[in-house]
């Protein structure tokens, strides 16, 4: 049987070498999509420069820290001396005369932290209000959608400023803040996923062998809305770091840990007569936002599979 089964498979390649090498390419593309995405991925020059630029941050705020054996708030020189002055250090001093490429470096472990886990909690929420209400629809939907639409049209940093300082300004609460008020585009996103979803046959068949509803959203549909709730991540740490800068920058952030738009906060009415202490944090504010950007565009492309053949 399995001689007969070889030469049946060798005549097929003799005698039809473009079919056989179609329906390889075929299984090969269907058992490695996330293969084809990285390709896609890689392909696309802005989301490799987003990610490069990333990695160099990572690396700036993780990587370096340890290393240097110099402490943030040493003062390191005279007051407001500039970028690339002989015998100073590199980035400048600040109002204080402390060293701006120490505290700029430094402070990015904590802006990214805090965008990292307002990012999980604004995904975390959004994609369980939008699951739901995109899968059971009818009332649940509206409902839900309606308590989406209440938290949207809240204007967004004023409620943050009111949550921050009611309960304190600490990164607990800076996160919790932007959480509460960033979730509904996820939500929205998520529930037209889970809408496009559940019509389909492979949701059909989880029903007709009697899968219950959670085990639906959870593992049935969920796992194919993956790519979608990846690039809402990379949007979200996007928005609460703009969020978080801009508390920080009107002094409503964490004074124990100074993140870049504290730092821009405190240097801002120096601005005059020392620029550089604005603009290194809020250029490193922008490169991160930017990058995020550019990496979260690069994911969406890369897993629309109407792009893959490009």
């Amino acid at each position: 049987m399995s001689v007969e089964r070889e030469g049946v498979e060798r005549e097929v390649v003799a005698g039809a070498p473009g079919v056989f090498r179609a329906a390889v390419d075929v299984r090969e593309r269907d058992a490695a999509p996330g293969r084809a995405a990285l390709g896609m991925f890689l392909r696309n020059r802005a989301a490799v420069a987003g990610a490069i630029m990333m990695i160099v941050i990572l690396l700036v705020s993780y990587a370096l820290p340890p290393f240097v054996t110099a402490d943030k708030n040493d003062f390191v020189g005279g007051r407001h001396t500039p970028p690339l002055t002989e015998g100073a250090p590199l980035f400048g001093t600040d109002y204080l005369g402390r060293d701006i490429g120490l505290i700029v470096m430094h402070g990015g472990s904590t802006t990214l932290e805090v965008a990292g886990f307002a990012a999980v909690l604004i995904v975390f929420v959004g994609a369980l209000v939008g699951a739901i209400a995109g899968y059971h629809g009818g009332w649940v939907d509206k409902v839900l959608m309606k308590f989406t639409e209440f938290f949207q049209i809240l204007p967004g940093l004023l409620f943050a400023l009111v949550v921050v300082a009611l309960f304190g300004a600490s990164t607990l609460t800076i996160v919790l803040a932007i959480g509460i008020i960033a979730w509904p585009p996820v939500a929205r996103q998520t529930r037209s996923e889970f809408m496009k979803q559940k019509s389909l046959e492979y949701v059909k068949a989880a029903r007709a062998i009697g899968a219950s509803d959670t085990r639906i959203i959870l593992s049935t549909i969920l796992p194919n809305a993956l790519p979608v709730l990846i690039v809402q991540i990379t949007l979200a740490m996007g928005t609460a770091i703009l969020f978080e800068a801009g508390l920080s920058f009107l002094g409503l952030g964490d004074a124990d840990s100074l993140s870049w738009g504290y730092y821009v906060g405190l240097n801002r009415q120096y601005f005059l007569v020392n620029w550089w202490g604005v603009t290194l944090p809020g250029l490193m504010v922008f490169l991160t936002v930017l990058s995020l950007s550019l990496i979260g565009d690069g994911i969406q492309d890369a897993v629309n599979p109407k792009l893959r053949g490009r």
